[in-house]
Parts: structure tokens; C-alpha cells; sequence
């Protein structure tokens, strides 16, 4: 299984954010996207989770184009997106938001056991971190097909951080995370890695080819990818 985009499109009023790419997720495994800031990597997420419409081109999740189903939809066949910013329910407590995904908090607390003692606190109180743990658990627990994480481990510990990592690589699922540069807990790990520049893919290929031309302080060598997620 795979979900890709096919040379998509994505406007922003008269601005065009992402100039016809092409990448594929494979499931199970990890995808990552890089780009600095206004790359089109939290677009690409958008894109396929539904949130933002494409201006050209098409989603394609498991060999069926999705292009014109709204996100909510797409939550129901299993895709889960956790956005950079307002990934939780503030008013709601940890232990609702849990809920909203499971109706077990086994999974959530075996994953990040800092969320017990702020189980009756409400969301909106916690911290940047806290946060990012909660709406994690959430996806973990959904058992989601498909998870598009921005920033994963934004305003977490070291330790917090490299275990986030750990669990997304676990996961038996397609795993899109998108950041500004490769975390340093995914280095040495099986990745399929995308990296963006101004709404273009300018690279594609396993993550270690990037870290092998980055070492060597040549730029990374842009393969092309067809919309099957072959590259060549």
C-alpha cells in the first residue's frame, strides 16, 4: 500500500506552494519530508491528508484516487494527521482526548507514561511537549492506517524525542513526518526521504544516500520519482 501525491498543485491565493511534485509513501515504513520553512513540506502533508485542495494533479491512496474526498473521509479509512499547531482538544482533558481515539488508555500510557498524573488536567494547559505526546498517543492508539506527523517531537526532550522516533518507525503503517532537517534519531534507519525547496522535490531516495552526500559535502543528487514511487 502506498499514498502519493502525482504531480500536485497546490495555490494559496495567486501563490503556488507546491509546483507539481511527486513523491510515494510506501506502508508499512517511514517517509520523511525536509524543507526549511515555506519548502511546501507542510503543504504536502495538507495535501494528502485533504485539508488543502490541489490546483492540479491527484492523491492516490492505495491504488484508488482520492483527490476529490474530503479529509473527514479520509480520517474514516484510517488516515490520521497530527498538524504542528492545535493537534489537541484544549478544553477537553488528556483523558478525553484519549478517549476520542480508544477507549483504552493502555496503548497511550505504555507509549508516553508521563501522561498518567495529567490525565484529569485539560489539554489546553499543557505544555508545548506535553502536547506533542498527547496527540502522538492519540494516533497510537487509533491503530490509523496512514499517520502525516508535522514535526514530531517539536518542544520535546531529547530522550522524549528519540523515543517519539523509536515508536513512529515501529509503527505497522505508512508514516509521513515532515521537518526542517533529518533528526538525528533517524539516522541509521530504513527511511524513504523527500527533501523540498520552494515547492519543488529536490531530492528522493533512502535516507542514507542524503547523509552519505551531505558528509561529503556535495549536495544530494535529485532522483527522479514516477507516481508509483519508483525512483531511478
Amino acid at each position: 500500500m502506498t499514498i502519493a501525491l502525482r504531480h500536485a498543485r497546490v495555490r494559496y491565493g495567486p501563490l503556488e506552494a507546491l509546483h507539481g511534485i511527486t513523491l510515494a509513501a510506501p506502508s508499512p515504513g517511514l517517509t520523511v519530508l525536509l524543507g526549511r520553512n515555506g519548502s511546501g513540506r507542510t503543504t504536502a502533508l495538507r495535501a494528502l491528508a485533504g485539508t488543502v485542495p490541489l490546483s492540479g494533479g491527484s492523491v492516490v491512496w492505495d491504488g484508488a484516487d482520492v483527490t476529490h474526498a474530503p479529509a473527514f473521509e479520509r480520517a474514516r479509512r484510517g488516515l490520521c494527521l497530527i498538524p504542528e499547531r492545535q493537534a489537541v482538544f484544549g478544553s477537553l482533558t488528556v483523558r478525553e482526548n484519549l478517549e476520542l481515539a480508544a477507549p483504552s488508555h493502555d496503548t497511550a500510557l505504555a507509549a508516553y507514561p508521563q501522561l498518567e498524573p495529567l490525565l484529569a488536567r485539560r489539554a489546553g494547559t499543557l505544555s508545548g511537549g506535553e502536547q506533542r505526546m498527547l496527540a502522538l498517543s492519540r494516533a497510537l492508539s487509533a491503530r490509523a492506517r496512514v499517520v502525516l506527523v508535522d514535526e514530531p517531537a517539536q518542544g520535546m526532550s531529547p530522550a522524549i524525542a528519540t523515543r517519539t522516533y523509536e515508536l513512529l518507525a515501529a509503527l505497522d503503517a505508512c508514516v509521513v513526518v515532515a521537518e526542517q532537517r533529518m533528526p538525528p534519531a533517524l539516522r541509521g534507519r530504513p527511511a524513504l526521504v523527500y527533501e523540498l525547496s520552494r515547492g519543488a522535490v529536490v531530492f528522493g531516495g533512502e535516507a542514507g544516500e542524503l547523509l552519505t552526500g551531505e558528509a561529503g559535502g556535495r549536495t544530494p543528487r535529485a532522483c527522479p520519482v514516477d507516481g508509483r514511487g519508483s525512483r531511478g
